[in-house]
């Protein structure tokens, strides 16, 4: 038998960081973001008992086999895989193993900003999900990737990541304490999504990051009263809610205008989110034409959403392939993750 199944990764457009605990469990968290078609993915074949289990992450080359194990220990590589093959099996398959294949691999690399290790783990347990027939909602399945990631494994970060690949499209997400997530899908009309796609330009740095230390920081800044970083994590939230109204109005030149506002406070909340190489990005898009930009993820690297008017949108294209990075072409998806079964 054999099962497959695929996540798409989302860019966060506006309250990126408000996500996190304890921010969101003290003051509430509010995240704008959408889908788009690069995907992280996953086969799983079961074989014989004898042949064990084996993880096999395709794009970072990375491989893990075990005899047939009820219990894996979260050590060495390959993590996540291991975390959500534990928690299956002991929550939903009686603490009996399952001898199997399981191969990954993602249109985007970790530690890249489009929450593409939150995604993988999403895929993993949609694949499970299609496996064993289980009967979980999409909230199911976030919450249940938010645990294995934050939990489980012990990785910093937020919630959006688990909650927007499992759902897909554009969402306005509300985050509570006691991990409360509410999840207010948009409908966008097919006008305003061309619209966005015709300026918008996502934009590969080269470089990945960990997210980790970025994150401790926001957290650290969180903890402290009237902080400069408390201050731009409360603007950040504001942003969320007047970018979500300029979508829905089709007001684009609106979204473009506070990306700049949410650019300046993201800056605010952590002194890594930008970096020198970045600032001189950001110098000569902006002289050739663009009109704002911003990193969607924690900072320090990988993507960044440019807004640019389309007539201009070819002279900026040529002021990024001069760098070092690269662009990367893309159209917003509406659905989230899916399974079947081969």
């Amino acid at each position: 038998m054999i099962v497959r199944s695929r996540s798409p990764l989302r860019l966060g457009l506006a309250g990126g960081g408000t996500d996190i605990s304890p921010y969101c469990d003290t003051y509430g968290g509010s995240v704008l973001n959408a889908t788009i078609n690069m995907y992280a993915n996953c086969t799983i074949e079961l074989v014989p008992d004898e042949q064990g289990i084996t993880f096999i992450a395709q794009d970072i080359q990375q491989q893990f086999h075990t005899p047939l194990a009820s219990h894996i220990p979260l050590s060495g590589e390959l993590m996540l895989h291991k975390a959500v093959y534990n928690r299956i099996v002991r929550d939903y398959n009686d603490n009996q193993p399952i001898a199997m294949k399981v191969y990954t691999f993602s249109d985007a690399p970790p530690g890249c900003g489009l929450g593409s290790s939150s995604t993988m783990v999403v895929t993993i347990l949609s694949a499970y999900k299609e496996l064993l027939k289980l009967p979980l909602s999409e909230y199911d399945v976030a919450k249940m990737a938010y645990e294995i990631e934050r939990i489980d494994c012990g990785f910093s970060g937020g919630k959006q990541d688990q909650y927007a690949t499992t759902f897909g499209g554009f969402n306005y997400m509300e985050f509570y304490e006691c991990d409360r997530v509410i999840v207010n899908p948009l409908r966008i009309r097919d006008s305003i999504i061309n619209e966005l796609e015709s300026q918008m330009i996502l934009y590969f740095t080269g470089v990945s990051r960990s997210s980790a230390k970025i994150i401790d920081e926001q957290i650290k800044g969180t903890k402290v009263p009237n902080s400069s970083s408390l201050d731009a994590m409360h603007q950040v939230k504001r942003l969320s809610y007047a970018m979500k109204e300029c979508l829905l109005k089709s007001d684009i030149d609106g979204m473009s205008t506070l990306f700049k506002e949410a650019w300046l406070a993201k800056k605010g909340m952590s002194s890594s989110i930008s970096t020198a190489s970045i600032d001189d990005l950001e110098d000569r898009v902006l002289s050739a034409g663009a009109k704002s930009m911003k990193i969607t993820g924690a900072g320090g690297g990988g993507f960044i959403m440019l807004f640019v008017d389309p007539i201009h949108r070819l002279t900026v294209e040529k002021t990024l392939k001069a760098l070092d990075g690269r662009i990367q072409p893309f159209h917003f998806t509406q659905q989230g993750t899916q399974s079947w079964t081969v």
